[in-house]
């Protein structure tokens, strides 16, 4: 029994404190004067009252009634009800408030003087029953203000002495003696709560969605805040909220109406659920990490720092769903055509219950099978349980699961475990659920009915719970009148008398003395267990092959203890690989136990290694959830499984697994400690059981009992908790005892255990312990492989240091602490004695130091194993000229993030791991090994790649795949694409590791160039002489290197700009002394810091020079392109419009350029000095290739920039623009530069289909003139919106090239209002623009792509309209930064194009995510990070896609007519990428191998592309990191190459050749920035008469080799058309392929791009060898074998074949090439002779493809030649042609199109009997005498035959039945063979004849 009320209390306002405009409220009266003993009075109660604060109001208020809960010390809750009115104001000190009221208050026509204040009557209980205290306070108030005759006194008395039952669903009637009648109705059970309809309510206020995420942060321990206006809503939706949490408590701040002077609580770190008043809106919006509730506006704000866990699926789908059900019924029959009449949901009392029942569903599923991860510890004298967290989250499925993570982690969880933990106790509803109705419920998830019904079910009961009675009695309480709180002569509320109350109190209190409260006995029972665990998770893991692995598991097990050596070494592999499954690991300790319990636990050295690899294996692969189950059933045997080193010395299994880090977790220790100590308790009472005869008689009494053994510690626990009471003291106490000795006993052996697994064997290494992350962690042992090697090295670590023992004690002390803290932990939870804990204390130390003094024989002893044998080192074949920097160090190649060679999705041999060295060579990196896996078979494995590609060396620590333990690895990228993941043997000691990264380096880079492999072959390097720096130069250098370092410091200067100090300085000293020429005493070289070093002064000749100029790749081509002759300016040519002129021949004019230029005629060599001021690094604009058609020119140049120094050392975006014209010499002569080449460009036009070609003359064309009219408009068409994915509308310049306004003015422009601005730009840099409008009919290309700021004379629409029809003569494509200011001559006929090009930096990010995504590290543990994602975020796709794109468009301006200049960056990167695929799309001969090489020396290498900076080749780039430009513009053709693989004479495996070698330092060819440093450095030039001199290999010479002798480089589809020379590919992202080079790779032979160097003859007969063996059946494995090799195509087949036969008959072999041609001469021949037979045959013609070319393109197997593009060629024999060529091969194949082809044509055939007449082309061959029939004249399969020779006879029939109709009778034969009777029918009658007639002729003829 318990009192209804413990306190009243009459608060009011308080007008003594107020001051500074708050009020204050005050305790005017409280009954009971003194306090309870049970019940503290409640603090602070006048500030709950009015939460909102205490305040004047100008008018009477409605009297308001709500809930405050407190909490005190204790964590008791006090209910407190507050009933708050409002009375007048008499006293004086009203006036002095009046100014003060907040101005929120409605202020009405009052009489000025009247203030009302507000008063409290607070009723505080423990219990909850918020009627009845409404009802109770609503009569005190109801007879205070109705003056009714009844003494309040008298009620409040009542009031305390009414006491109430607990819990149990009695009914208590009573009276205040106010003339009312009450009745008290408690809970059928209290630990259920009471919501009536508060959680019906929550969910009506917040939505379902709202409420889940609200439950979700409760659960999960966040904060919540609700605010609404209404206090009693507030602690309705608290109260709701706690409510859900069912079976779990709330035990963090539960405050659901907090006042106004708490607020400061809301900042509080811990968890909270609080409710505030909506007036405090503003204040709580900035609280950042709690969730707000708006219960008014139905809202929730999640904070974005908040990460809400939600529960998992499909719980939470299947509990939206049930949720829906139950708040929306009429959802489910919304849609029926006759939906039931009322669908209302039940009535809110109900309603709430039946949301609750859903919760508890939830909770029953989250926590079902909870009771069997419960750890029973001590029973007595209180029960102690653990709670399992890990095995339960495992056995549920969700151990990945963060939302169930957390519950299990929070205290609500604590509390439910030791409130719900005790096996004998009450129980209630959630017990009954989660032990019987699991199953059901997951029945019921899949039928809504069922489940439905089941919900109806629990909601009764939770009804019942509330309202046990349902006819309750009648209650009566009077109520105050209406508007009686309005009344104007209302007293104050009188003073109560104290003295009369308590006297009252003690009479009523003193009745119930002498009458025994009834006490009601709680009801004990045993918990159902219920079942244990089943998986969440709906989805079934699949089983793979689980049984087939177990076996191997077992026979391999099996085999180690029989001692089959040789059968365990072929299964081991396989049984390791089965460990990664679950099932397996669980089967390897359970046979482990077998064969120990067989005493078979003594192993010898080979058994025990195996052995203790498996359980390594094991440990190693086990996901978190299962870790704890495998180490717990692998600890028993780790200290039974031993082998004898020596006489009395013996080594156990624990020694050899001790890396991992489950044995450094404690909580691993302590769930493990707890199971074994709950077997220890079951065992000791199973015993006392066993010993009292006379318990187990009564038991039998009783019914069927379980049967001991099977008794569960659950089980045992109830027994002895029920039997408890009944003990005498001295039993009771004997019980405690022996409990508390089990444990403490238990204790003792956990110590030791835990000694063993932590004091390392090698106590040198040991790293465990010390803080370090689990990665870091070495192999404490060297008996897994027992070595003696190993040993000694692991000595030699640490004895030089000298402080051995303080090593050893630092481990020991550190194991010591471990093990004490483990101890404290367990023993003070499971109630052992301070005497024991002390016990074990001061054993622990003990403990460790014997068991150190043990370990260091076990160490000596094991190092005096013989080695394992291991397999032999297999040294690399190498290179000519290369050698071996180090010997191989013995390593494991480990397996990446690419899945073939480990199997992977294709399956497949496991190639990897495997054991093999690691050779550093002068030129490459290169692991050679074999696999680990005996059944791979005796495979070598190569991997490689040059060490200057290296781009990344990283230290890891690997996790030994082979031996199971922790080692030292390497990883090294590299930038062909490869990956070495290697981890060292034990025999390989650090610091040897050490050496071989000094070495590597040393390698990687070289201090001279001559130290690189593309020189060091068999050469002694040169000594380069640095000259000496004149005086008179040092101070500008100094300054020069001082501002660059500066600008670095600043980061205002990227690292890719290194030479631009040292270029500018050499033109600034030339140009103070006047010189335009190179002398031979010249003394400018400034260089830059760490530059390689340079040699000024050229011992060369100017002629010699010359003459080896004209040789270069340069000049050849502009010969080849007719751009002029090598002249000086005075020798005038009218002819000529451009020269070649020799001023920069000694590269003084830009260092950077070729030696002979391109440029306008009419353009003297004197001033070209002043025109290269004006372009970065002098690189002045030249020609460098010219349209064959159209003769527009492709220009070149770097960026432009201003003058000064400031311009010399500008920022990557220089924002200064260039001075006026007038201003600056150089500026002028920009101009003057510029108005030559336009005066030398040729206009082409195309007027009325005539082609013609003028000059221009040297003025710019009036704008007005008519020979501007231009195809541009046409060209744009195609570019448009064919490549570039925009509206025509838009025209060329929006979208594609876009202008910025402040470029250019136009005036009078009018652009259309509704015109529409495609701001995203295809190619994100070219920036659109709202230039051009729509107004144009024809649109055509908008204002010649741009207008010109003049003020434009009078008619200027009419000038307008013809500009906009103008095509610039010149367009000059610069980036945008850079055009900024740019002024041109108004009369220059010229457009500047801004352009924003990928920056450097971008590339250089983009590869790494390239190289990443391509060769991971290792498999990616998300699953959704998939290659093509990870591809796509790579953005190199992009990057490709925009290159195409913008030399796609100058592709199209060039063949239209207008010239073009590239002026982008620096003109050394994406100048140069662009303008070489502009010439590969635009010219023919690029696409030649010649071709291609002459482009790449001519655009790549003599113009001055920053190779050995860019490949990062050299000391000084080191810190730059590779930026492969090159290989950007390689992926680009190789797209081209795929859409077009006819145009190209070289295949793709040319492309992966340069690709390779750019950057591997194999050729000297890619070395050096510019032909002026490879001319310093006396590489440019071969020296014909000195063979010595000659250094390097070329990879032109290399390539042309190579070609000479085999068909490696050259494409057999190569076939170009004459129609089209210029390419235009379709280059959306969508069409571009990923490029095979990038992912590979040929373990067998390591990179297939350098083992075809040796190019002896011994491997050109291997290889023809291995082409010949194809024959034989290969497997060809994927990542392992040379696909192309394996399966070559049959063209290189063929022509294999024939170089065989010739050698058989000893006839000199021929060239590939020769025999090639003389196939295709006789196939050309063929044609002609098929075409000349063919011209009569009319009938196939019209059946013949007309899609030649595609179809030519599509044939990957023919022949393909020049001729048959030709358009004049009759289809049908093209068609012929094409198939022939394929019979020229195939000789053994027929083709249908042949001369034995003697008649054709249609006829109906009938079938077999019953089958109908089908129409078939037939054919008579004389040759194979057969008459052979397809399904079309098409068809190249024949569909049968029937043979002449059976052919009886020939006759024609009448038609039969079914026959084709409206066919003349006469047009029927029938074919008689020796088989059967054929039925034709032919088209007429005619036709019949004919057939018959030629089939006659044809068997008489045989």
């Amino acid at each position: 029994m318990s009192r209804l009320v413990d306190y009243l209390i009459v608060v009011g306002y308080d007008h003594e404190k107020t001051g500074s405009g708050e009020g204050y409220g005050k305790i005017i009266q409280r009954f009971p004067q003194k306090d309870w003993d049970d019940t503290p009075f409640p603090q602070g109660i006048e500030m709950f009252c009015q939460p909102g604060g205490w305040q004047l109001s100008r008018e009477r208020k409605q009297p308001t009634l709500f809930m405050v809960v407190l909490t005190d010390i204790d964590s008791d809750r006090h209910y407190c009800a507050c009933l708050t009115f409002f009375e007048a104001e008499i006293n004086l000190q009203g006036s002095k408030h009046e100014g003060e009221e907040e101005e929120d208050e409605e202020s009405g026509l009052i009489q000025p003087a009247q203030v009302f204040a507000p008063k409290s009557l607070v009723l505080v209980s423990r219990l909850h029953f918020p009627d009845i205290f409404r009802a109770c306070l609503g009569l005190i108030y109801t007879v205070y203000v109705d003056s009714l005759h009844f003494p309040l006194e008298g009620l409040i008395a009542n009031l305390f002495t009414c006491l109430v039952p607990v819990a149990g669903g009695s009914q208590k009637l009573f009276s205040l003696g106010a003339g009312d009648r009450q009745l008290i109705q408690t809970p059928l059970n209290g630990s259920l709560p009471v919501t009536h309809t508060s959680v019906a309510l929550l969910f009506q206020q917040l939505g379902i969605q709202n409420v889940l995420s609200l439950f979700c942060a409760v659960l999960t321990e966040h904060k919540v805040l609700f605010h609404s206006t209404s206090y009693q809503r507030l602690g309705d939706a608290c109260r709701a909220l706690e409510a859900l949490m069912f079976p779990l408590k709330y035990s963090y701040p539960y405050i659901p109406i907090l006042p106004t002077q708490l607020l400061e609580v809301l900042s509080t770190p811990t968890p909270f659920i609080i409710g505030v008043h909506s007036m405090f809106q503003s204040e709580i919006q900035e609280l950042l990490d709690v969730i707000i509730a708006d219960l008014d506006g139905g809202t929730i704000k999640i904070p974005e720092c908040i990460h809400l866990s939600h529960i998992p699926e499909p719980l939470l789908q299947q509990t939206q769903a049930a949720l829906s059900m139950v708040l929306h019924p009429d959802l489910e029959v919304a849609d029926h055509a006759f939906p039931p009449l009322r669908t209302a949901p039940s009535n809110a009392k109900l309603l709430d219950k039946e949301v609750r029942a859903v919760f508890l569903r939830l909770f029953a599923q989250l926590f079902q099978g909870y009771r069997s991860c419960l750890q029973l510890i001590r029973i007595h004298a209180e029960p102690v349980i653990h709670f399992h967290k890990t095995a339960f989250l495992g056995q549920c499925g969700l151990i990945e699961n963060d939302f169930l993570t957390k519950v299990l982690d929070g205290m609500a969880f604590a509390g439910f475990v030791s409130d719900r933990g005790p096996p004998y106790r009450a129980c209630d509803l959630f017990d009954e659920i989660v032990a019987f109705d699991i199953q059901r419920i997951k029945e019921e998830d899949e039928n809504s009915t069922k489940m439905l019904k089941h919900i109806r079910e629990l909601s009764e009961q939770l009804f019942k719970n509330e309202n046990p009675n349902p006819h309750m009695a009648f209650q009566k309480v009077p109520r105050p009148t209406e508007g009686s709180h309005m009344r104007v002569h209302v007293l104050p509320f009188p003073k109560i008398n104290e003295d009369k109350i308590q006297t009252l109190i003690q009479e009523g209190l003193a009745k119930y003395q002498n009458t025994a409260p009834p006490v009601r006995v709680e009801k004990k029972c045993v918990v159902p267990a219920g079942q244990p665990v089943v998986s969440i998770m709906a989805k079934t893991e699949s089983v793979f092959n689980s049984a087939r692995r177990l076996e191997v598991v077992r026979s391999c097990i099996s085999f180690i203890f029989d001692n089959k050596v040789l059968e365990t070494e072929k299964t081991l592999p396989a049984a390791l690989r089965a460990l990664k499954g679950k099932a397996a690991r669980q089967c390897l300790t359970q046979e482990l136990s077998l064969h120990v319990k067989q005493n078979r636990a003594i192993l010898d050295h080979q058994q025990f290694d195996y052995i203790v690899r498996m359980m390594n294996c094991a440990l190693q692969d086990c996901s978190s959830s299962e870790e704890y189950s495998v180490a717990t059933a692998l600890l028993p045997l780790t200290t039974a499984l031993y082998r004898k080193l020596a006489p009395g010395v013996n080594q156990f299994a624990y020694t050899c697994i001790q890396d991992h880090p489950i044995w450094t977790n404690q909580q691993f220790w302590e769930a493990t400690f707890y199971s074994d100590v709950q077997n220890q308790i079951r065992a000791l009472y199973l015993n006392a059981t066993e010993d009292r005869p006379e318990l187990s008689l009564k038991q039998k009494e009783r019914g069927p009992a379980v049967p001991d053994h099977e008794k569960t510690a659950m089980d045992l626990a109830a027994e002895q908790l029920r039997a408890w009471p009944c003990l005498s003291k001295e039993k009771q106490q004997e019980l405690v005892k022996n409990e508390e000795s089990t444990v403490f006993s238990q204790a003792i052996h956990y110590a030791s255990l835990m000694v063993y697994l932590l004091v390392p064997l090698d106590t040198s290494k040991n790293k465990l312990l010390r803080g370090c992350a689990a990665g870091d962690w070495e192999s404490g042992s060297n008996s897994i492989v027992t070595n003696s090697v190993a040993g000694s090295v692991a000595e030699s670590f640490d004895t030089e240091s000298g402080f051995e023992d303080s090593e050893n004690s630092d481990i020991a002390n550190s194991v010591v602490r471990f093990i004490t803290r483990f101890i404290d932990k367990v023993c003070t939870e499971s109630g052992v004695t301070q005497d024991h804990i002390k016990n074990l204390h001061s054993m622990i130390p003990g403990i460790v130091a014997m068991q150190m003094e043990t370990l260091e024989a076990v160490h000596r002893e094991s190092k005096r194993l013989p080695p394992i044998q291991k397999p032999k080192i297999l040294r690399p074949p190498l290179l000519p000229g290369e050698e071996f920097v180090s010997e191989g160090l013995r390593v494991v190649l480990d397996p990446d993030g690419r899945e073939e060679a480990t199997g992977g999705m294709l399956g497949g041999p496991h190639i990897l791991p495997a054991e093999g060295a690691l050779f550093l060579t002068t030129y490459r990196l290169i692991f050679k090994g074999t696999p680990h896996d005996p059944l791979v078979g005796e495979q070598t494995v190569i991997r490689s790649f040059p060490v200057a590609t290296l781009t990344k060396e990283k230290k890891i620590t690997i996790q030994n795949q082979l031996q199971q333990n922790m080692q030292e690895g390497l990883q090294l990228r590299s930038a062909t694409f490869q990956l070495i993941k290697v981890a060292f043997d034990e025999e390989v000691s650090s610091e040897m590791v050490e050496i071989f990264k000094k070495h590597m380096q040393k390698v990687r880079y070289p201090q001279s160039i001559f130290s690189m492999f593309a020189f060091a072959a068999g050469q002694v390097a040169p000594q380069i002489i640095l000259p000496k720096q004149k005086e008179k130069n040092t101070s500008f250098r100094t300054l020069s290197k001082t501002i660059v370092k500066g600008a670095k410091k600043a980061g205002k200067m990227t690292i890719g700009r290194q030479y631009t100090a040292k270029k500018k300085t050499g033109t600034l000293v030339d140009e103070k002394g006047n010189r335009t020429t190179w002398n031979e005493d010249d003394d400018v070289s400034v260089s830059d810091d760490g530059e390689l070093p340079t040699s000024s002064t050229l011992k060369v000749s100017e002629k010699s020079t010359m003459e080896q100029l004209v040789e270069r790749a340069c000049f050849r081509d502009y010969q080849r392109l007719g751009m002029g002759t090598i002249s000086g300016s005075s020798s005038r040519s009218k002819t000529e419009q451009f020269r070649i002129t020799t001023v920069n021949r000694m590269y003084s004019l830009c260092r950077s350029y070729p030696g002979l230029l391109v440029v306008p005629h009419s353009v003297q060599d004197s001033s070209l000095q002043k025109v290269a001021r004006s372009y970065r690094h002098n690189r002045l604009p030249v020609v460098c290739w010219k349209h064959s058609k159209t003769k527009a020119v492709l220009l070149r140049s770097g960026g432009f920039h201003g003058k000064g120094v400031t311009g010399l050392f500008k920022t990557p975006n220089p924002h200064t623009a260039a001075p006026a014209s007038s201003e600056s010499s150089s500026s002028l002569e920009q101009e003057k530069y510029l108005q030559a080449l336009l005066s030398a460009i040729p206009i082409y036009f195309r007027m009325n289909g005539n082609n013609t070609l003028t000059r221009r003359p040297t003025l710019a064309l009036s704008p007005g003139s008519e020979r501007r009219t231009s195809r541009m408009s046409s060209v744009m068409k195609q570019v448009v919106p064919v490549h570039l994915d925009l509206p025509f509308s838009n025209s060329f310049a929006r979208g594609v090239i876009g202008y910025r306004d402040k470029l250019f003015t136009h005036s009078n422009q009018k652009p259309a209002p509704k015109e529409r601005v495609h701001s995203q730009g295809v190619w994100a840099s070219l920036r659109s623009s709202s230039r051009f409008s729509h107004q144009l009919p024809t649109v055509d290309v908008g204002a010649r792509l741009a207008s010109k700021d003049t003020a434009q004379p009078v008619g200027s629409e009419i000038l307008q309209a013809q500009l906009l029809k103008q095509q610039a003569a010149l367009y000059i494509f610069g980036e945008k930064s850079h055009l900024k200011g740019f002024k041109f001559d108004l009369t220059m006929n010229c457009e500047l194009v801004p352009v924003e090009c990928v920056d450097i930096r971008q590339v250089k990010a983009s590869f790494k995510k390239l190289m990443r995504s391509c060769v991971p590290s290792s498999i990616p543990s998300d699953n959704e990070v998939t290659f093509l994602k990870s591809l796509e975020e790579s953005e190199w796709m992009q990057q490709l896609h925009k290159i195409m794109q913008l030399a796609l468009i100058l592709a199209e301006l060039l063949d239209s007519g207008s010239s073009v200049m590239v002026s982008l960056e620096d003109g050394w990167d994406i100048s140069t990428q662009v303008v070489s695929l502009v010439q590969l799309l635009s010219d023919p001969f690029y696409r030649t191998l010649e071709g291609f090489q002459m482009l790449i020396e001519k655009e790549w290498l003599s113009f001055g592309h920053k190779f050995s900076q860019r490949s990062n080749l050299t000391p000084s780039s080191q810190g730059s990191g590779l930026t492969p430009l090159f290989l950007q513009f390689l992926d680009c053709v190789h797209q081209i190459h795929n859409l077009y693989p006819m145009e190209f004479e070289f295949n793709q495996y040319y492309l992966k050749f340069l690709a390779y070698h750019y950057v591997s330092n194999r050729f000297k060819t890619f070395l050096l920035d510019s032909d002026y440093e490879r001319l310093e450095h006396g590489t440019l030039f071969e020296d014909k008469g000195d063979k010595q001199a000659k250094k390097g290999i070329c990879i032109w010479e290399c390539i042309n080799r190579m070609h000479k002798r085999s068909p490696l480089f050259f494409n057999y589809l190569y076939g170009p058309t004459e129609s089209e020379q210029v390419l235009k590919p379709c280059i959306n992202i969508s069409n571009l392929k990923k490029w095979d080079y990038y992912t590979g790779e040929t373990l067998s032979t390591g990179p297939s791009y350098d083992w075809k160097m040796g190019l002896t003859r011994a491997e050109s007969t291997e290889e023809s060898d291995c082409v010949v063996s194809t024959s034989k059946r290969t497997i060809v494995w994927p990542c392992y074998s040379s696909v192309s090799r394996a399966q070559p195509d049959a063209i290189t087949k063929l022509l294999a074949d024939i170089e065989r036969l010739e050698s058989e008959l000893n006839q000199s072999p021929e060239g590939w090439q020769v025999t090639l041609e003389k196939v295709k001469v006789s196939i050309k021949e063929d044609i002609k002779l098929e075409r000349s037979l063919h011209k009569q045959t009319s009938s196939a013609s019209g059946l013949i493809p007309t899609n030649l070319q595609n179809f030519q393109r599509r044939s990957m197997l023919h022949l393909p030649d020049s001729s048959l593009g030709e358009e004049n060629s009759p289809t049908a024999s093209e068609s012929n042609g094409v198939n022939r060529r394929a019979a020229t091969l195939y000789n053994q194949f027929t083709s249908k199109n042949e001369e034995s082809r003697s008649f054709e044509g249609i006829l109906f055939k009938r079938g077999a009997l019953l089958k109908g007449w089908k129409p078939r082309w037939f054919v008579l061959d004389i040759t194979k005498h057969q008459l052979r029939y397809y399904d079309t004249g098409e068809d190249t399969n024949c569909r049968g035959h029937i043979d002449l020779a059976e052919v009886e006879s020939v006759i024609p029939t009448a038609p039969t039945i079914g026959a084709p109709k409206h066919v003349n009778e006469k047009a029927f034969f029938d074919l008689k063979t020796t088989k059967r009777m054929y039925n034709f029918c032919a088209q007429d009658a005619q036709m019949a004849q004919q057939w018959v007639d030629k089939i006659q002729s044809c068997v008489s003829d045989a």
